[in-house]
């Protein structure tokens, strides 16, 4: 093979592999895209419980993605999306709420819709709900982190205990006995609340 065939045969391969290329690329995009389809409103949830605010809760659906995007070599490692997910979500959330220091509360109603539904109620219905979530939000507020932690996880988006072991690091029995003490320590709360009125 003289120096002109050899060159030849060695362009011939570079199409193929930067066609290759571009297919592994538009393949990791189109799984990406699917991922945020799939997932973006229920980190949106997870993000909307711990901050409270719609825009911080974006912020932070965003740069899990971003994370996620970072990371996308990984993506066919992954076994479960969703609990894979969401503990990017929630190291992100708690990485914000570790360099704020503050918790604003939120009253705003076009935020609470994406975490209590009404749809059909009357305008008194709409507000004794609203006072309702605003009430168990504050009892949340109260529980030691830890327990609010695994409640949050367990009650919004209803992970399950092996779910929620997963997200946080920390084994399946220290997850049962934390929503059990975060559970107790809620009933303790909204009862000593009613009795207040």
């Amino acid at each position: 093979m003289d120096a002109s065939q050899a060159i030849n045969a060695g362009w011939m391969k570079i199409p193929d592999r930067t066609a290759a290329r571009i297919a592994e690329a538009q393949a990791e995009e189109a799984a990406l895209a699917a991922l945020v389809d799939e997932y973006s409103g229920t980190l949106y949830r997870v993000a909307f419980s711990v901050l409270r605010n719609s825009t911080d809760a974006e912020d932070a659906v965003q740069e899990a993605f971003l994370r996620v995007l970072r990371h996308r070599q990984t993506l066919g490692e992954i076994r479960d999306y969703r609990v894979w997910l969401i503990r990017i979500v929630w190291n992100v959330v708690l990485d914000r709420k570790r360099r704020t220091k503050t918790r604003p509360e939120t009253d705003d109603v076009d935020e609470l819709k994406f975490v209590l539904a009404s749809t059909g109620l009357t305008a008194e219905e709409i507000a004794a709900a609203r006072q309702h979530h605003s009430h168990v939000l504050a009892c949340v507020d109260r529980l030691p982190d830890k327990e609010r932690q695994v409640l949050t996880l367990s009650a919004f988006e209803e992970l399950s205990s092996v779910e929620i072991a997963a997200v946080l690091g920390i084994t399946e029995s220290s997850v049962r006995s934390r929503l059990f003490r975060a559970r107790n320590l809620m009933a303790e709360l909204l009862d000593h609340k009613r009795s207040l009125r």
